[in-house]
């Protein structure tokens, strides 16, 4: 089992390694901060969908810019689609594929940025949040794994984590995502 669980952090270790010799992954997280303290400073708003774990990445995510992230600062715009009433009534009426997507045709205006979240990329109810986001005129930001899936190429900034498992994946979203916040946070004033 010790071998197991030494195995398992030299397995995470290698993917972030591998991630953070990647110039390219290094400027897509400058313009994710970018695009988020852009957003913030136009007076518009930030919605984060996913599934699962990446629901988890997505309402953490909000939380930290409208909630606290390291210092105190005002609070910032942000909201994760993950109301249980709002999911079940819209999955329930229109199907699981529609849950992010009505949101984002509800909620969503020109202007604002979704962050979708998916370590497939291939998502059915991500796409259609896209499609929605698109339509709307908002900028389309999206944190994936693998190969990074048909999300990849439909958004404007794609950010992939090469990894196999959802698990790994997921590690460095979470990383992306603060260290997304924390550079956002200075182009911000904070």
């Amino acid at each position: 089992m010790i071998n197991n669980i030494k195995k398992s952090f030299l397995d995470a270790q290698e993917l972030l390694e591998n991630f953070i010799n990647s110039d390219s992954s290094i400027k897509q997280i400058e313009s994710f901060a970018s695009k988020i303290s852009e957003t913030i400073t136009n007076g518009s708003k930030i919605i984060s969908c996913g599934n699962g774990g990446s629901m988890c990445d997505a309402m953490h995510f909000a939380e930290e810019l409208t909630g606290r992230f390291r210092n105190d600062r005002n609070s910032l715009p942000a909201i994760a689609i993950s109301d249980p009433s709002y999911i079940t009534c819209t999955g329930n009426d229109y199907g699981f594929s529609s849950i992010f997507s009505r949101f984002v045709e509800g909620v969503g205006m020109k202007g604002d940025l979704l962050l979708g979240i998916s370590t497939s990329g291939n998502s059915e109810n991500v796409i259609a949040a896209f499609e929605a986001a698109k339509n709307r005129g908002m900028y389309t930001i999206s944190l994936l794994g693998k190969d990074g899936g048909k999300i990849k190429e439909m958004v404007d900034l794609p950010i992939v984590v090469p990894g196999v498992t959802s698990d790994r994946i997921q590690e460095i979203h979470i990383k992306i995502i603060h260290i997304a916040i924390e550079i956002a946070e200075k182009k911000l004033g904070f």
